[in-house]
């Protein structure tokens, strides 16, 4: 990669993760639910905006519309609202991540079941040794009397089921040319109102949109709305235009010791032993996962 190429993953990288500690930020002023209708309300309106400004704003059917919200639901409302969920119960922000990280490996060991493709044995054992780097951390730090601590370090689990089935769903719909092809700005907004529709019933009858705006609150949503939602989006759009897919993808693996570094640095997170031994674990269930043994096997005969 060129130089530039370079500071755009870095960049994607830096604020992609920060939505992590935006999030752990902006809790103590609202609920995780009403915390996330905010944020997807507003990015619905300013995406709604955009596209009219631009003369591209157009419904593009019940099924299109119906599918991409559903994606959207998945990959925006479930996976974040788990996250947030984890946090709220003071999981750390490195460890979530960290979890999180599993996603990547169950899409893509899972992915042969919808493409109907022949899955290499190396994805399900990456994909087996970063669950088992994963449980080591989980294992270490969960307190079994505490039902809040087990609630707290198991629900990122429901991220990661959330944003694989809204990979598989998106890839089947693109094999099997189920719906018509919409701009990535217009897919963003459907997958945008439809997390904001859904997000509204338990903000309101379960968090009744409580909510403090101070100005730290409100700088965190601008964060979250603007370098996250839209930038981070935006430079992963730009670096797929620039490299492979998948090369991108890999850019994902960083996100558990990016995280890590930033929550130490915001709120002093402090890594244990098994945290480390967890993150190696999980990288080396990455790596297994990357690598084509036949072709390093050919290259060394």
């Amino acid at each position: 990669m060129d130089r530039s190429t370079v500071l755009l993953a870095l960049a994607f990288v830096l604020l992609w993760n920060s939505g992590f500690i935006g999030a752990e930020l902006g809790l103590p002023f609202t609920g995780p639910f009403t915390l996330l209708f905010w944020r997807y309300l507003a990015l619905s309106l300013i995406l709604a905006i955009y596209l009219l400004m631009r003369k591209r704003f157009r419904w593009v059917g019940v099924r299109t519309a119906s599918k991409n919200m559903t994606v959207g639901i998945l990959a925006h409302g479930v996976w974040l609202i788990c996250v947030l969920l984890a946090l709220n119960q003071n999981v750390p922000a490195g460890i979530v991540a960290l979890v999180v990280a599993l996603q990547p490996l169950a899409t893509g060991a899972f992915s042969g079941i919808v493409t109907g493709e022949h899955t290499p044995l190396r994805r399900w054992l990456g994909l087996i040794i970063g669950f088992t780097g994963v449980a080591l951390t989980i294992l270490s730090r969960i307190d079994f009397s505490d039902t809040g601590s087990v609630f707290g370090y198991l629900i990122p689990l429901g991220s990661v089921i959330a944003i694989t089935l809204a990979s598989l769903i998106q890839r089947r719909t693109e094999l099997k040319e189920e719906q018509q092809k919409i701009p990535v700005d217009l897919t963003l907004f459907y997958q945008s109102l439809g997390t904001a529709i859904v997000l509204t019933f338990p903000a309101i009858f379960i968090e009744n949109l409580e909510t403090q705006w101070p100005v730290e609150f409100i700088l965190t949503m601008l964060w979250l709305i603007f370098a996250v939602s839209v930038g981070a989006y935006a430079f992963m759009w730009m670096l797929i235009k620039r490299i492979d897919a998948t090369r991108v993808a890999s850019l994902f693996y960083l996100g558990p010791p990016v995280t890590m570094i930033m929550a130490w640095i915001a709120f002093g997170d402090i890594l244990q032993l098994m945290d480390i031994i967890g993150l190696i674990v999980v990288l080396a269930g990455v790596l297994i996962t990357q690598l084509n043994f036949k072709k390093l096997l050919f290259s060394s005969t």
